[in-house]
């Protein structure tokens, strides 16, 4: 009479079911979510999350990525922060600033970024002037 068969399936382990924005789809605004994202549309803004974004053959991200993991297939350009793995296939095509701990690039990937990587990722910042009285400035 009571089965066990009818509990809720775990959600992933980011904490929430994957997120798609299908082909053909064009969005323009921020999101933000602790899921997955899977790109094959056009996205014109900016995506945060504490999961993995994979933008497909025929996605395209203009904007800002902060992401755990990512897998790029399509075509990105912005500024783009990965904690963990970025995986470029064959077909991606990369233009703007990448940051990230780990990089995987296939032959025939396009990476036209400049790209800063180690274990730690944080956003740079501009060098620190110093004055004192009477004196130009000092670049530290």
């Amino acid at each position: 009479m009571f089965s066990d068969n009818k509990k809720p399936r775990p959600m992933n382990e980011f904490g929430g079911q994957p997120n798609r924005i299908e082909k053909n789809t064009k969005i323009k605004g921020d999101i933000t979510s602790e899921a997955d994202f899977r790109i094959d549309g056009k996205l014109e803004g900016n995506v945060k999350t504490s999961g993995k974004v994979v933008i497909g053959k025929d996605g395209y991200i203009h904007g800002k990525v902060e992401c755990v993991n990512a897998d790029i297939e399509g075509k990105f350009n912005g500024e783009l922060m990965v904690k963990d793995l970025l995986s470029l296939k064959a077909s991606a095509v990369i233009e703007g600033t990448v940051s990230v701990a780990k990089l995987a690039v296939e032959p025939g990937a396009t990476f036209n970024a400049a790209c800063t990587m180690g274990k730690s990722i944080a956003p740079t910042s501009a060098p620190k002037l110093e004055t004192t009285k009477n004196e130009p400035a000092k670049v530290s």
